[in-house]
């Protein structure tokens, strides 16, 4: 049951999060299109993992560094929104899963396989 509660809270942080990004005027965060992927919350509430995916890799360590320095105001913004009685601390890590799973799907499609015809016939 705890883990449902958690799941919910990580919901509510990476929404409320998405939310406060848009208003950031960081020009560090503005320079490339900035995605939170996931939150892993700690079960005691303290900290937070927030995964950041970017579409432009070469801005991702500037984008971070703007993360990282805002932090302090997002995490009050999320105490006021959240109602918890802690509010995480927000640690900022880059999530390449987009860019891997846009790879795979690459490689996919350079594969040749042949469709079947007969799909749904009953040849002999």
């Amino acid at each position: 049951m705890a883990s449902n509660r958690l799941g919910r809270i990580n919901e509510e942080i990476q929404r409320e999060l998405s939310e406060l990004l848009r208003e950031m005027k960081d020009p560090r965060l503005h320079k490339t299109l900035l995605s939170i992927t996931r939150v892993e919350t700690t079960p005691d509430l303290r900290y937070a993992k927030v995964y950041v995916s970017l579409l432009d890799k070469q801005f991702t360590k500037e984008a971070l560094a703007g993360l990282k320095s805002s932090a302090g105001y997002l995490r009050r913004e999320l105490g006021r929104s959240l109602q918890l009685r802690y509010t995480p601390e927000l640690h900022w890590q880059a999530d390449d899963s987009i860019t891997h799973g846009a790879h795979i799907l690459e490689l996919l499609s350079k594969l040749d396989i042949a469709e079947d015809d007969d799909e749904g016939t009953d040849a002999p």
